[in-house]
């Protein structure tokens, strides 16, 4: 990395979440002051920075240095210290006081301010209430200092300091030096081995309990991120032992002492965080309970219910729909599944118009923004995401409705229900009113849920729960080769993907590419010209990638896709993106303040550099977003597979190489196909899609939820 030195100039932008900042660094012997953005909490105006880091190029704002790491540096010249006590940085001190201190203290004024601040009362005019003030403005302004200084040539960089500093505020410093492997517990990123080489620099012994504690815990967090709701107690003190350099003998004293302190759950051969072995433990009870409670006394016979549905809906129930219909009314739990084309969603509307006649009150939801959208558009009836309908409020990280405050209705249908993870399923079950009834409808041949378990497979696979399939594909989805394609693999068969041919009209293809650079090449070419030439009918054209690295993962995408597609003048620049008129964004985390939701879409409408303000239009709803909140957004032109789920597109090209090994999946190919409505392209190699189709991993999610619903009532 190269290292630059120079005074704060100006902060042209900064936020106040994780301290993301842009400014301008005057370096000596250079005429004109530098672009400096990266995680810079704390730094002022007029201070001298040492920053770390590398030189970018941005296509439009020019050369830019990229800090990776920095210290404040204090001034030492008598000079200094009077420019920099004057300057504002610390509130109470002006100029005339600057200059008494630094009469009276000298060169050593800011290490008495630092580290004897009581001396300040010798200066005249200082008393205790205006010492104490100084005293707490420099300690409030130089915390920030204290820890990065603190966290010089560890593994902790600058943006994971910054969330620290964002959790812990003005007692960072007091966490760091007391309990260092707290961090690693409480901040989901920084990891075990980062904080460990922290607490070893500060003396922590290789035994120590509260090390090997850590190393325990962190292990089960690494696990639920990549969707484990349990480890395997062996497996656990062996991969520990060798991260920790220590005995197993050693670590299973350690886990003792956490399940001793309720931070885990012992149960039999496996390990749960606590948390998890609750709300699986949950799931499993709330769904025994309604289980257990008499079925609905409810008889509607068949004629009558096609009868409702033909007025209402001018449909004709297929007999396969009918008989689940006329069974599923007799159920206190139930589960939909089946593939594209095999009419769920008019099943999901038969049921409601027939309910509807039986004057019960039933709730549409599902687990994404863009999935509720969708459902309630194609039902006609209003839908919520499951956050808002259970009342989840962010600030306090807690929901409204709960078993003290449960949902007010007679049955709740769950779309996209695979997409549900183990801690949700565990909240919509709490908040279920005892005498109610539930529906879950999803395909479980797609990705499993972003967070851990496998709750509808889980569930269907214990075969205590009615599960009704479809396997009957109308007529129209036959025609189809996206639909057939897609149950082809769904059924394991090796579909024939190159039977279009570039001048045949279908509604499928497959590009044969070998590398990641000529991939993006061919779908920037398909997305400015071909599939607007060739499917002028065609509104929405949507790129999915497994990964966001690489040549073809959504990040490299994203850029070239806005080159090509969006040459609005412009724009403003935030965490990497430049946001343009006209550009498609993605929203990235649940605002309930704006009511937008982790994966929704929408269209930039105006971007005005000059009040730093983002509107963005989501189907019609105009969001307003000021620089600060720039992070919940990105570049849309390209989306991850997995963030695609819940959503349909008209058309939809898949990137798939062989670069994208570790995420090659049969459910994840399987899952990309069936987001195309009238269009799906694969660009990539056919090593890259046997590989997927050959992989089908999804069993390995380690979940109990099965085990436990088999056990007696």
């Amino acid at each position: 990395m190269i290292t630059i030195s120079g005074t704060l100039s100006r902060i042209t932008f900064q936020n106040p979440e994780n301290h993301y900042t842009v400014c301008r660094v005057a370096v000596p012997k250079v005429a004109d002051a530098i672009t400096v953005v990266g995680h810079l909490p704390g730094v002022a105006q007029g201070e001298r920075l040492k920053l770390k880091g590398t030189w970018s190029s941005h296509p439009k704002y020019g050369e830019q240095f990229k800090a990776e790491a920095f210290e404040v540096t204090l001034p030492s010249s008598m000079a200094g210290i009077r420019k920099y006590l004057s300057s504002g940085i610390i509130p109470g001190i002006n100029q005339e006081l600057a200059d008494r201190i630094v009469d009276t203290f000298g060169e050593q004024t800011l290490e008495i301010i630092e580290n004897e601040p009581n001396r300040l009362l010798d200066v005249y005019g200082i008393g205790k209430t205006k010492q104490k003030m100084i005293e707490t403005a420099w300690n409030t302004h130089h915390a920030v200092r204290r820890v990065m200084e603190m966290l010089q040539g560890t593994p902790i960089d600058s943006a994971k300091a910054a969330a620290i500093l964002k959790t812990y505020g003005n007692h960072a410093l007091e966490v760091l030096t007391q309990d260092p492997f707290r961090i690693a517990r409480d901040i989901p990123g920084i990891g075990f081995a980062a904080v460990d080489e922290l607490a070893r620099q500060l003396g922590t012994e290789c035994q120590a309990e509260e090390r090997l504690k850590a190393c325990l815990f962190c292990r089960l967090v690494d696990l639920e991120q990549d969707g484990h709701v349990f480890e395997k107690k062996e497996d656990l003190i062996r991969t520990c032992a060798q991260r920790a350099g220590v005995s197993g003998e050693q670590l299973l004293d350690a886990l003792g002492h956490l399940d001793a302190d309720n931070e885990i759950v012992l149960e039999k051969d496996r390990v749960y965080l606590a948390a998890l072995h609750k709300a699986e433990a949950g799931i499993s009870r709330r769904i025994k309970a309604f289980l257990s409670m008499p079925n609905p006394d409810v008889h509607v016979d068949e004629e009558s219910i096609q009868g409702q549905v033909l007025s209402s809906m001018a449909v004709q129930l297929s007999q396969e729909q009918l008989d689940v219909v006329t069974r599923i009314m007799g159920q206190k739990v139930s589960i939909i599944t089946g593939g594209p084309g095999t009419g769920k969603t008019t099943l999901i509307k038969a049921l409601c118009v027939v309910f509807k006649t039986l004057r019960l009150k039933v709730m549409l939801s599902a687990p994404t923004g863009r999935a509720a959208r969708r459902l309630s558009e194609v039902t006609g009836r209003g839908a919520k995401t499951l956050h808002k309908l259970l009342g989840f409020n962010q600030d306090t990280d807690s929901f409204e409705h709960d078993f003290t405050n449960p949902l007010d209705l007679d049955l709740l249908v769950v779309d996209e229900a695979s997409m549900v993870d183990t801690q949700l399923m565990y909240r919509l079950c709490e908040a279920l009113p005892a005498g109610a009834g539930l529906i879950l409808v999803g395909d479980t041949f797609q990705l499993p849920s972003v967070g851990p378990g496998n709750v509808l497979s889980d569930i269907i696979d214990s075969a205590q729960v009615a599960v009704f399939p479809l396997t009957r594909i109308f007529r129209q989805a036959q025609k189809s080769p996206i639909v057939m394609h897609a149950h082809s693999i769904r059924n394991g068969q090796m579909p024939d993907i190159k039977s279009a041919t570039p001048d045949q009209p279908s509604q499928f293809y497959f590009i044969e590419t070998s590398t990641p650079a000529r991939v993006a090449d061919t779908i920037c070419e398909l997305c400015a010209q071909r599939i607007p030439k060739a499917f002028p009918h065609i509104r929405e054209t949507q790129v999915l990638t497994p990964m966001h690295r690489g040549e073809a993962g959504t990040i490299s995408l994203n850029q070239r896709l806005q080159a090509v597609l969006n040459d609005a003048p412009g724009g403003i620049e935030s965490h990497g993106h430049t946001f343009k008129n006209g550009d498609k964004v993605m929203h990235l985390k649940n605002n309930y303040d704006k009511e937008v939701f982790n994966g929704d879409i929408g269209r930039v409408i105006e971007a005005d550099k000059s009040t730093g303000e983002v509107l963005v239009d989501y189907e019609g709803r105009i969001v307003a977003y000021d620089l600060p909140e720039l992070d919940e957004l990105t570049l849309a032109y390209a989306v991850s597979v997995h963030k695609s789920q819940g959503s349909e597109y008209d058309a939809v090209i898949i990137a798939l190489t062989t670069a994208h090994f570790p995420l090659l999946q049969r459910n994840l190919l399987y899952t990309a196909m069936t987001r195309g409505k009238f269009l799906v392209i694969i660009v990539g190699s056919t090593r890259a899609f046997t590989t997927a189709f050959d992989n089908n991993r999804t069993a390995l999610r380690r979940s109990g939820l099965k085990e436990r619903l088999k056990e007696n009532l």
